[in-house]
């Protein structure tokens, strides 16, 4: 079947596919087709990676704007989105306006209105649904990638709600559903009332098997000879071998998949001298020039070690990336400059970077519920290796497994090469998944009844795949009881009913749990006056011998409690007894009200259910133990007791990830909180990114609630934003003026936004390392008439103390975080998963 044959699509299309090589559909396509994926009918296709799954998303979104419709691309992850965005605006010369939403989850996109095609997050368009978006009842074609992850317990209970409240919405929605190979796709296009396109068609060769000792030992019963050398690893000799073959002038590339960051940053260091050696002149050059990149976006340790081993022309790629440095290896990995990529298992979940040999060096991977290692799902398993061979340019594809003796050979084979992959199980029966789409799906109208409430339910994959209807009715009425006794719904009856802040709670994407975390947090620091506990007796701390000492003798109480029986006069301000190293210095009075400290409000919003908190390494709990007995009175809530385990380490956790906020809104320098915490820059980037939601959901909580705390969360908000302490916020809220240009501003004795309007130039643009263009614009963008830097001198002694201000002089200059403009070379938060 040709392009052309497909007479739904926008005129001119079949001939731009044509035009891209495409002169016959794939079989899966040509199914797909068949089974009326162009003419508006429900399909799940699954088929292996790399068999042309998004063309038959195409071919249906496409035609179905042609007929006058509009449609929704979901992905799982937001570095997916861009990508799919990428890859759909060339249909932008047809007429197709493409749009992408991946955040702000309390917004209704009303400007997607306009577009023809939107591609957004799961996340992303239960929110548009929760808060009333009312173009989604324009959608007439919705296709769902990588639907398989409806098993995963995170994110998958949200895809499922979602397609099963967009096909309430719209009866006639036509469902396209893109999935890899999976035990039961029968079962999952059933639940959407679709026709299964399954197949195992690939358009190159896959070749599956084993490396032990001297030899890939394939599935088929052949063998290719890789032998190892002394001392060397076995996939050292598999990269190797795959780089000396050169088809049509370029060389195989590989992808190493490992089960951590430290092992994937190792491997990607020892392999560097396999792949030096095997790079040619010009490779160098660009290699030079990205290196240079990735040094420029972060000037963390983590993005050095990249960058040198980039140079080399190998490379790592983990969550703990910024997500500018993860894309810049991706397109480096695709254009086949770099050759060799030391990933963890996050890069098979959909990002497009196929390899000539997948080696999966690690198939255990540790398992905290386990407590040990455990084995990769099949399912995981075949996605990685599905990611071997790229048509055009590879001959073949081959996945290699490693095994250093002869029963792991066995093993491998029987539980990947020739096992099935797992069968999709919904987890939305789950209590932590029900909570926020049970009070979302009464808040957005989708049902006013428990049996109401029930018969939506029934709709979800869940109900298609028990016997068992009592289970999910016996959670539901659990949550039922939780969010009724939290206020956020009401029981009258049979009917049910969101109350003002359950459905500002809907609105905002919030964990139920999380929501009323922060709401009691809230009113316990403001009925227990804040931080002022000048009076409070100290905590009594455990006895040395590890006993529990008796509370009647010596008046054991929770920091809360504490506070409230502190001297009643607690509005004062007054500083807490210790102070961290970073400067915490969040506290500000406001009216008559209680004072809040940054540090409790980020301890605060740290241990709610939507913060994956850092977790304790050895010898931290003794640390954050004696933060927490210093800084005591700033904290919000009852403290468990030392001796409740489980609940003491959660809240000595949710210190730790509150205190990395606090050092990030106290100006400390990326690589130095790296360093501290044992992070990546992805990471600090992700705290702050959730930090930022939430504070702001606690803002609109107290707001909502007139707790006489918006001031203080607001404040807190606004410094972990823009990693800046108070004096700071006025300065950053100048477009191009970021926490670095802002504290070299206020050195120079520019202090707020009206002073810098007013400003010498000559302070200014010393202050700004003499760099005019930057200057010029920032002086814009306060509202300065005349910007201009014509014959303007930087002023000595501005420079000098933009210099002292660094702490080591250039460094930091164009570390993240800093909203700046182009022409300094400063990255921006970006979009992170």
């Amino acid at each position: 079947m040709k392009p052309s044959d497909v007479s739904t699509l926008p005129d001119g299309v079949p001939e731009a596919l044509e035009a891209e090589g495409i002169a016959e559909l794939y079989p899966p396509q040509s199914a797909a087709v068949e089974a009326g994926v162009a003419d508006g009918d429900s399909v799940v296709a699954s088929v292996p990676t790399a068999s042309g799954k998004t063309l038959i998303a195409e071919l249906a979104m496409l035609s179905s704007i042609a007929r006058g419709g509009k449609a929704l691309y979901i992905v799982p992850l937001r570095a997916l989105a861009s990508e799919k965005k990428t890859e759909f605006e060339r249909w932008e010369e047809f007429g197709v306006d493409v749009g992408v939403s991946t955040g702000n989850y309390d917004s209704d996109g009303e400007w997607l209105a306009s577009r023809d095609l939107i591609v957004a997050t799961s996340e992303k368009v239960d929110s548009l649904v929760r808060n009333g978006a009312p173009w989604v009842d324009d959608l007439t074609c919705v296709v769902a990638d990588e639907v398989h992850l409806v098993d995963d317990s995170g994110r998958g209970p949200t895809l499922e709600v979602t397609l099963a409240k967009l096909r309430r919405i719209n009866r006639n929605l036509q469902v396209v559903a893109l999935s890899a190979t999976v035990g039961n796709a029968d079962e999952v296009a059933g639940w959407l009332d679709a026709e299964l396109v399954e197949s195992d068609w690939r358009p190159i060769d896959l070749r599956t098997g084993v490396h032990y000792g001297s030899a890939i030992n394939f599935d088929d019963g052949s063998q290719r000879e890789v032998s190892v050398g002394t001392g060397q690893k076995p996939e050292a000799a598999l990269v190797a071998d795959a780089l000396d073959e050169t088809v049509d002038g370029t060389r195989g590339s590989s992808l190493v998949f490992v089960n951590s960051r430290r092992n994937a940053e190792g491997a990607a260091k020892r392999l560097t001298g396999v792949t030096d050696t095997r790079l040619e002149p010009e490779e160098r050059a660009e290699l030079d020039e990205l290196a240079r990149e990735i040094r420029d976006a972060s000037d963390t340790d983590t993005a050095v070690d990249l960058a040198d081993c980039v140079e080399t022309g190998a490379a790592f790629h983990h969550a703990g990336l910024s997500s500018e440095s993860r894309s810049l290896v991706e397109d480096a990995f695709r254009d086949r400059l770099i050759k060799c990529v030391c990933a963890t298992p996050t890069l098979a979940a959909g990002v497009n970077t196929p390899a000539r040999r997948v080696i999966v060096r690690d198939w255990r991977r540790y398992d905290g519920e386990f407590g040990g290692m455990q084995p990769l799902d099949t399912l995981e398993v075949h996605q990685m290796m599905g990611r071997a061979g790229r048509p055009g340019l590879d001959p073949y594809g081959e996945a290699v497994l490693l095994a250093n003796d002869r029963d792991t050979m066995d093993e491998l084979f029987e539980r990947y090469l020739w096992a099935e992959p797992e069968a999709v199980r919904s987890k939305l029966a789950a209590e932590p998944a029900l909570r926020t789409h049970v009070l979302a799906t009464v808040a957005s109208g989708f049902a006013t009844t428990r049996s109401g409430l029930l018969e939506f339910l029934d709709q979800t994959l869940y109900a298609s795949q028990t016997d068992d209807d009592d289970r999910l009715a016996t959670v539901t009425d659990r949550v039922l009881e939780y969010l009724a006794a939290n206020d956020f719904l009401e029981r009258d009856g049979d009917t049910l009913t969101a109350t003002g802040i359950g459905h500002t709670v809907s609105r905002l994407y919030l964990d139920p749990m999380s929501a009323a975390e922060i709401v009691d947090g809230l009113r316990e620091g403001v009925e227990s006056g804040g931080t002022d506990a000048a009076e409070s007796p100290a905590r009594t701390r455990p006895s040395d011998d590890g006993e529990a000492p008796d509370d009647a003798e010596v008046g054991f109480v929770t920091g809360s409690d504490l506070a409230a029986e502190a001297d009643g006069d607690a509005d004062s301000g007054g500083e807490p007894d210790s102070r961290s190293d970073a400067g915490g210095d969040g506290e500000h009075t406001v009216g008559d009200g209680p004072t809040l400290s940054a540090l409790g409000l980020y301890h605060l919003v740290a241990r709610t259910p939507d913060m994956y908190q850092l977790y304790l390494k050895s010898g931290d709990r003794e640390t954050y133990e004696e933060q927490f007995y210093e800084r005591e009175p700033e904290f919000l809530g009852h403290a468990p007791s030392e001796f409740e385990d489980v609940a003491w380490e959660d809240w000595l956790a949710a210190l730790k990830t509150a205190r990395l906020l606090e050092d990030w809104a106290s100006e400390l320098d990326e690589d130095t909180i790296a360093e501290r915490y044992g992070v990546g820059p992805g990471d600090i980037r992700g705290k702050v990114d959730t930090a930022e939601w939430l504070l702001g959901a606690a803002e609109q909580l107290a707001s909502e609630l007139d707790l006489p705390a918006v001031r203080d969360v607001r404040a807190a908000r606004k410094r972990v934003a823009d990693g800046v302490r108070e004096e700071l916020l006025d300065l950053v809220g100048v477009r191009g003026v970021g926490r670095k240009r802002a504290r070299r501003l206020f050195e120079a004795g520019i202090e707020t936004s009206a002073e810098l309007r007013e400003a010498d130039k000559s302070v200014v643009l010393g202050a700004l390392r003499g760099r005019e263009k930057t200057a010029e614009n920032v002086l814009q963008a306060a509202g300065r008439q005349d910007p201009s830097m014509d014959g303007v001198e930087a002023d000595d002694d501005a420079t000098a103390s933009a210099v002292a201000a660094d702490g080591d002089g250039e460094k930091g200059e164009t570390s993240g975080g800093e909203r700046g403009d182009a022409d300094d070379g400063q990255a921006t938060f970006g979009d992170f998963s």
